[in-house]
């Protein structure tokens, strides 16, 4: 069968890379959303434990139920309970009509629009805002907002980051500062001289796959992901014997080809057979990816698909996050 394969000593020695940044590990929100960027939110959620991280970020009340027990507090982005649910949950505000839909007694944490234009409410209406949590009953736990280009050269964080101070700073002078206040996404954090936040909200650099330009002089992080699959069959074919759907597999000289337990149906991107996909180890995929099967060269037992997400997002175009999330939670994740 295809295995995901979960490097402990690479995740925890992530995090300690992240705790200096952040200046303790108490001040990490690990984000665990859409299964744990592919790895498994399981999985994930028990590691972090191990690893001393007591806040969460999640996508839904689902996900937030399933790792209850091992944080202090879970943030939810984009879900609603139907009941208040408790003290451990926060249910982030992305529009000022969420608020009507959100139960008496709920901890609540405002999302801010300071330039990325996609989730959060208006500058403009934030104290607005404010006075609708009371009257709605709801309870305010933190403020936030997100960064647009982070992770790219340019100053747009910084004016940005200015809008977000400008409001924390009113809001404080209104006796508004018993909350947390948090920003920093993963590459919001390694700009960052002097974190001063409650929390820092990192994905994709605990699953160590970060891609910044390296002015940053970001830390080297470790990939926590690698992806095997396992041999189904194997045949010795001639030179003029094609291989997979449409005959577009070829050897030029023969030899020995292997099929493997992964394919597009597995979440594993279907591509190009006439750009095929090259190992970590230099063999090409030959042929054309199957719902189920890949086509290699030789015969061994297993074969290893990619131990770096972002070099294989180099190959199919696109980006790490892409190729982590995509991975189906049916194929089984171990922990090494």
């Amino acid at each position: 069968m295809s295995t995901i394969k979960i490097s402990r000593e690479n995740f925890f020695y992530n995090i300690s890379q992240i705790a200096r940044k952040t200046q303790s590990v108490e001040k990490i929100a690990l984000v665990l959303k859409d299964n744990a960027y592919g790895h498994g939110l399981g999985i994930m959620a028990k590691l972090a434990q191990e690893a001393g991280i007591r806040h969460a970020v999640v996508r839904t009340m689902a996900e937030a139920w399933e790792i209850h027990e091992r944080f202090e507090t879970i943030l939810v982005l984009s879900d609603t309970p139907v009941s208040d649910p408790g003290a451990k949950i926060r249910i982030a505000v992305n529009d000022r009509s969420h608020l009507e839909k959100i139960p008496t007694g709920t901890r609540v944490e405002l999302k801010v629009d300071t330039g990325m234009h996609r989730n959060g409410i208006s500058p403009t209406e934030f104290f607005q805002v404010l006075e609708s949590l009371g009257a709605k009953g709801l309870k305010l736990s933190g403020v936030m907002t997100h960064y647009r280009s982070a992770d790219e050269m340019g100053s747009e964080l910084f004016w940005q980051r200015k809008r977000f101070e400008r409001i924390r700073n009113e809001a404080e002078k209104l006796g508004i500062g018993e909350v947390r206040w948090h920003s920093c996404n993963s590459a919001a954090l390694f700009r960052t001289t002097n974190f001063d936040e409650g929390i820092a909200r990192i994905g994709i650099a605990a699953y160590g796959c970060l891609e910044m330009p390296n002015s940053f002089n970001v830390p080297p992080l470790k990939p926590v992901m690698s992806l095997w699959a396992d041999r189904i069959a194997t045949r010795e074919l001639a030179p003029s014997e094609r291989i997979g759907y449409g005959g577009e597999g070829v050897l030029s000289k023969g030899g020995i080809v292997s099929t493997y337990d992964i394919g597009y149906g597995d979440g594993w991107f279907r591509g190009d057979a006439s750009r095929p996909y090259t190992l970590p180890d230099g063999r090409k995929i030959v042929g054309r990816v199957s719902m189920d099967a890949v086509t290699v060269e030789g015969k061994d037992e297993s074969v290893q698909l990619f131990d770096d997400a972002r070099r294989a997002a180099k190959q199919f175009d696109t980006i790490a996050y892409d190729i982590l999330v995509k991975l189906s939670p049916a194929i089984v994740r171990v922990v090494e």
